[in-house]
């Protein structure tokens, strides 16, 4: 249960999605039912129909920054650089993930177009750098001006790929209010208007929570025995009017139904034995993986997530591990699509 290489699997790559599909609603939905193990498929759009009326969901309201830039090497080679979080410093340094044909070293500086530059200060391992920017711009004009979507680096793109544009809307909910994720919480991606419309005529509550996803969410699992692994924190902030409307419907019986990994850990950071949370904001270190105990969430929908991955874990740990095998080896089987733009899950 807790070596890695239990989370592990083969995956075609042909099965990982480039792209969305044109309707967000499209995807398909393979919904489990963690009480007698029966998985059957379905349309993301039929959603509402697969939930009771008393059914509370809750969604991230976070937003994605265009937090990717290109930059350049004195030698003309290209770089990717993934600004990963708040200001270590108040001179522009700042925790970043580097695509390179070869590892940086400390001292090297990089182009950003001739109006910024960044030096390597330290590197991390893993392709994490402490980078100092410096020019005429402050880093998050920069970004405003020249950022790209952070899609996941599965996600191929070619330089001034005509799908950057596609990524901008299409790598971000339609519920996407506050910025600070420097990935999107890819369960979301499948809510279309139409669906939030058909939910909420049945009744179905839906509440927002924020947990702005960091670089956690890209940082690989490589101890052994997962629970030695450490999950980076996550910023998380939850409404008082949130909090007491989620409180009442659970209290009436409504099963709590989490859009996403990312409202999972949010929800079950703030929840007591009860089941009750409370609302405020944090940071969150909690790392879900089998043998948690769940105590407010009762359902989630999520993505085909990686192999090794915390993600992955967390799934597991909800819906237990034998469930998950079957239900990955027949989205395989049946090529769904996997990850970020891929097609999704209901777990009850």
């Amino acid at each position: 249960m807790f070596n890695i290489d239990t989370y592990d699997y083969n995956l075609p790559k042909a099965l990982i999605a480039q792209e969305p599909l044109k309707e967000r609603d499209s995807s398909r939905l393979m919904y489990l039912r963690r009480e007698t193990g029966d998985i059957s498929e379905h349309i993301f759009r039929e959603l509402p129909d697969l939930l009771e009326e008393r059914d509370t969901i809750v969604i991230n309201d976070t937003r994605v920054i265009p937090a990717k830039i290109i930059g350049k090497k004195p030698t003309g080679g290209r770089v990717e650089i993934l600004i990963l979080n708040e200001p270590i410093d108040d001179k522009g340094l700042r925790l970043c993930l580097i695509k390179s044909s070869k590892r940086m070293k400390g001292g090297q500086r990089i182009d950003l177009e001739g109006e910024m530059e960044a030096e390597v200060e330290e590197p991390l391992g893993d392709g994490f750098y402490k980078l100092r920017f410096s020019g005429n711009l402050s880093i998050d004009e920069f970004l405003r001006s020249k950022g790209l979507m952070p899609i996941p680096p599965y996600i191929k793109r070619r330089k001034e790929d005509k799908r950057d544009s596609l990524d901008r809307e299409r790598y971000q909910t339609i519920f996407a209010k506050k910025d600070g994720s420097i990935a999107a919480p890819t369960a979301g991606l499948h809510f279309s208007e139409y669906v939030i419309s058909k939910l909420k005529s049945k009744g179905i509550a839906i509440y927002p929570i924020t947990l702005h996803v960091g670089y956690g969410t890209f940082k690989p699992i490589r101890c052994r025995d997962i629970r030695h692994y450490k999950l980076p924190g996550e910023y998380y902030k939850i409404d008082k009017r949130v909090a007491e409307g989620i409180n009442e419907r659970k209290k009436k019986g409504s099963r709590i139904i989490a859009v996403g990994t990312t409202v999972v850990r949010a929800l079950e950071s703030v929840a007591d034995k009860s089941g009750k949370i409370r609302h405020g904001e944090g940071v969150t270190e909690l790392f879900i993986y089998p043998s948690y105990r769940f105590k407010i969430v009762d359902g989630m929908i999520t993505n085909f997530h990686l192999p090794r991955s915390s993600l992955l874990l967390l799934v597991c740990a909800f819906a237990g591990v034998e469930l998950i095998k079957r239900a990955y080896g027949l989205a395989i089987e049946k090529r769904y699509r996997f990850y970020s733009y891929g097609d999704a899950m209901l777990i009850i």
